[in-house]
């Protein structure tokens, strides 16, 4: 696989109160993925970028929400998540950096 693929896989953490109690019970972490990433190229990316490793990953479309403002109808970005579930021993750290 592309090196330059796998830095673009990832998009991003998702923290929210959901994610975090999934990390704290059992080593699993969500990120937003790119919408044409696959298991083994969301395995790869963070394997390679937080040097851990992945024991499974699970992935989940999210439909975008339709909207209205009176009479104008809308609709939401749809949203592609990866769950990462880590090795015994691995651990990532979102707030080493702040």
């Amino acid at each position: 696989m592309n090196k330059e693929r796998l830095m673009q896989v990832l998009v991003g953490p998702v923290i929210s109160e959901k994610s975090t109690i999934a990390a704290d019970a059992s080593r699993q972490y969500v990120f937003k993925v790119i919408p044409d990433a696959t298991k083994p190229e969301i395995k790869k990316a963070v394997e390679m970028m937080f040097d851990v490793s992945v024991e499974g990953v699970r992935v989940l479309n999210i439909k975008g929400k339709s909207k209205r403002f009176g009479q104008i109808k809308g609709r939401r970005n749809g949203v592609r998540k990866a769950y990462i579930r880590l090795a015994e021993g691995s651990d990532i750290d979102f707030g080493a950096g702040a």
